[in-house]
């Protein structure tokens, strides 16, 4: 009895110091603790939106292109996040450290986007804010070019090639922000590193270019 009450101790003890939760962000069931925003809707609140809830999982159908954005800021953190293109090969993107709505293009809120285009899945881009990496002008191109608005060089390629899985199945993206550093593996490769000017604020999964599924969105708070 007295082995199992100290095993039962030392287990406790090692899960608060040791164990991290991990929560869904999403319930599977509705968008509760999410919002839509799609410039396309404004005028249209009656429009068919382009993210639904399909097999208790969440889907860009791609148009009118927009995000589905978190109500709630996060900082140091895990984030992964299952996903596939389930009709056609295409665009899409999880982004991090979101604040100011609509600063590019009038649709794209302040962020930096961890990429998920097929076959250049872990490209960073830069959308008003900014990022600092290895390699920088190799992987982003002439210094002059940069910049994280309009016409700008805002693209960071990512480190590999061949680590999406066959189109149809599915793929985990894990994007770590802990301080301004984000750190993005797919299937298990690194594919991006680098310190952002931003090191906190929303998450949003974007409607552009294809259909996807999304069937998990995890996060685990990193202890500081």
């Amino acid at each position: 009895m007295k082995n199992t009450y100290f095993t039962l101790v030392v287990l406790l003890i090692s899960t608060a110091c040791f164990g991290q939760k991990q929560v869904s962000l999403f319930n599977g069931k509705d968008f509760t603790g999410w919002h839509i925003d799609v410039p396309a809707m404004d005028n249209k609140p009656d429009a068919k939106s382009p993210f639904i809830i399909r097999e208790g999982k969440i889907v860009s159908l791609a148009s009118p292109q927009g995000h589905i954005i978190t109500d709630a800021a996060y900082e140091n953190y895990e984030l992964d996040v299952t996903y596939r293109f389930s009709a056609k090969p295409g665009n899409c993107g999880v982004l991090v450290h979101c604040s100011t709505p609509r600063v590019l293009y009038k649709m794209f809120p302040k962020s930096i986007e961890c990429q998920m285009m097929h076959e250049n899945a872990g490209d960073f881009w830069c959308i008003g804010e900014d990022i600092v990496t290895p390699n920088m002008e190799e992987r982003r191109g002439p210094k002059a070019d940069w910049g994280v608005t309009e016409g700008k060089e805002r693209r960071v390629k990512n480190l590999t090639d061949n680590s999406e899985k066959p189109l149809g199945q599915w793929n985990t993206m894990k994007v770590e922000c802990q301080g301004n550093k984000i750190t993005v593996w797919l299937n298990g490769d690194l594919v991006n590193e680098g310190i952002a000017t931003a090191s906190k604020g929303q998450i949003a999964l974007q409607a552009e270019g294809s259909e996807v599924e999304f069937k998990e969105v995890l996060l685990t708070k990193i202890k500081q």
